[in-house]
């Protein structure tokens, strides 16, 4: 979370060409069309809109998201787009992490509705093809949820080994002694907290309100399987795991490894503790046959509308592809179908010579698998503060949006990410709501700059609530001019560019399914690739990485180089032949072979 944030303006917006337009208008399918033509094979193609919904739509007037101003919504996803939308946790929780601290597993936070609101949002999106994705928490709970509360009850406790509870160092009868190893919170400081009544400390790898589940115990096994059982029995379409890399610790308690800087020494992070590796807490080995375990159990349920299709998404920060590619499991011992390429998405800057080799390590080396690429989330500042430079961003956008779209594989964005929505962090840390800016300020200013209201239009409150209500986190100033309405229908608008590379993704045979082969692979400016697929015309596609405009001349083998434009951005215009094809700055070609 060493994040680097300065606020860019916004810039003027790009037009879309002509031909992008009477595509449009002629491909027009229905949200949820998988490319592989069966409801087994939905996911592989599949568009993922991440919804948080504390900030998604207000439907009764208390300045908080919830289920029904979703449902409200679903019509607007349909025409977007959309195949599923991934919630973030919306049970039951003290809201420490916003919902990432489980207080019951089984039900809904009354903040956000009911369980008949919930099944009610489930049948909707079911008469528009769009899937419900839930977010399952199982590295931890809530420390209000009932296992804890037994747990830390006494040491004798039945649900005592449910969590991971250790003697300190030098521990007596009178004195606590010191923590047991340096392990750290991600969230800073000791990942150790001391228990008055019990005399022992417990481990969190997030918040103290966050203690971690113990997964040496088969009780948890089954507990995470009833809970799973539960929603899809209700007709969920699968999970996103959190944190899922983090379920198993090293069993020898060994101190993390110090990092060292160019110097050789020992360096203080963003929460001013000494920097760490985690090597010791994150990426075990063990995870895998837990999540064997839970895809094997997900696929013995089946649903009457979408039978053996249920979709498991994994949180998968890794630190190679090699890593990733192990994420999937193997034919006889399956994981998840799209573990998170978290690579190619947070490299944070466009380095043209990164984002070549992420992609194609993502499209050769998974063993034949289905990418998951993603470039946003609620856990990261938004693609201004990332990529953006102030003047270009949403020519910027285009091209982050182009490499999510049409590249191979499924495509996860973020709420507002289809209109250019600011980063807008608090200025004041009393205005501050997230833990992780109250604990980092003024270095880490949290997460609240990108879970800000969804702007639905220019209206005060910018339509996610009724005007005067005062909402969880305020709206950002920029809605009067960055909102849906103002976008939807106009040809020359981010959602537009959104839009339409969607529908291209699910209509244009080489971009559903057609490998990505990288082309001019030497040139430092201009980013290019072609899809290809047996039986229909090949598809290049050209993305500008520069603030100048740039002239790329591609081939393709067996091809005459005749293009028809599908989608371009101004700067580009309809070149006679992929020999010569012009890009303003930031601009953006895709073209199918003649």
């Amino acid at each position: 979370m060493n994040w680097t944030r300065t606020i860019g303006t916004c810039a003027a917006m790009c037009v879309l060409g002509a031909a992008a337009l009477s595509v449009a208008a002629q491909t027009k399918p229905e949200a949820g069309d998988a490319a592989a033509g069966s409801e087994q094979n939905w996911w592989k193609n599949a568009v993922i809109y991440e919804i948080y919904p504390r900030s998604f739509q207000d439907s009764n007037g208390d300045g908080i998201g919830d289920l029904n101003g979703i449902t409200e919504r679903l019509d607007y996803l349909k025409e977007l787009g959309v195949d599923a939308i991934w919630l973030t946790p919306c049970y039951p929780s003290p809201q420490v992490d916003f919902g990432y601290d489980v207080s019951d597993y089984k039900n809904i936070d009354p903040q956000y509705g009911t369980l008949k609101d919930f099944d009610r949002l489930i049948k909707e999106a079911d008469k528009r093809h769009i899937r419900i994705l839930m977010d399952m928490v199982m590295n931890h709970t809530s420390d209000k949820h009932k296992w804890f509360i037994q747990s830390r009850s006494s040491r004798t406790n039945s649900y005592r080994d449910w969590y991971v509870w250790h003697d300190g160092k030098g521990e007596t009868a009178t004195d606590k002694g010191d923590v047991p190893n340096n392990w750290q919170s991600d969230f800073g400081h000791s990942a150790w907290e001391w228990d008055e009544k019990t005399r022992q400390y417990y481990y969190h790898k997030f918040y103290i309100q966050q203690p971690d589940v113990n997964w040496d115990n088969p009780k948890i096994h089954a507990a995470f399987k009833d809970i799973i059982g539960f929603w899809l029995k209700r007709g969920v379409g699968g999970f996103r795991f959190d944190a899922i890399t983090t379920l198993f610790e090293d069993p020898q308690m060994r101190d993390e490894e110090v990092l060292l800087d160019k110097d050789g020494k020992s360096y203080l992070n963003d929460y001013g503790d000494i920097a760490e590796n985690d090597t010791r807490t994150n990426n075990l080995p063990t995870n895998h046959a837990v999540m064997q375990e839970m895809r094997a159990w997900s696929d013995t349920f089946d649903s009457p509308k979408f039978p053996g299709t249920r979709l498991l998404i994994g949180e998968t920060y890794v630190p190679t592809i090699a890593d990733l590619a192990a994420e999937y499991g193997t034919p006889d011992k399956p994981e998840f179908q799209l573990p998170m390429d978290t690579q190619v998405g947070f490299i944070d800057k466009l380095d043209i010579d990164q984002f070549r080799s992420k992609l194609n390590d993502v499209e050769t080396a998974i063993n034949g698998n289905v990418p998951l690429l993603v470039f946003t989330n609620h856990d990261r500042p938004r693609l201004d503060l990332r990529y953006g430079d102030g003047i270009h961003d949403d020519n910027i956008a285009r091209v982050i949006a182009t490499m999510l779209f049409a590249s191979r594989g499924s495509s996860l964005f973020y709420y507002g990410d289809e209109i250019g929505m600011k980063t807008t962090p608090p200025t004041r840390k009393e205005d501050v709501k997230d833990p992780v800016g109250i604990t980092g300020w003024p270095n880490d200013k949290g997460r609240d700059g990108e879970r800000t209201p969804m702007q639905w239009d220019a209206e005060p409150n910018a339509g996610f609530s009724k005007a005067g209500v005062k909402t969880w986190l305020p709206v950002p100033p920029n809605s009067t001019e960055i909102n849906v309405k103002a976008e939807e229908g106009k040809p020359d608008s981010l959602f537009t560019w959104y839009q339409t590379l969607i529908r291209l993704k699910k209509t244009v045979p080489a971009l559903a399914s057609g490998e990505n082969v990288m082309l001019d692979t030497t040139n430092t400016k201009v980013l290019s690739w072609v899809r290809q697929t047996a039986g229909a015309p090949s598809v290049v596609i050209a993305t500008n990485f520069t603030a100048e405009p740039q002239t790329v001349s591609l081939s393709v083998a067996g091809a005459s180089g005749s293009v028809k434009t599908l989608l371009k951005t101004p700067g580009a215009a309809d070149p006679s032949s992929i020999a010569s094809i012009q890009l303003g700055p930031f601009g953006v070609y895709i073209g199918e072979l003649q």
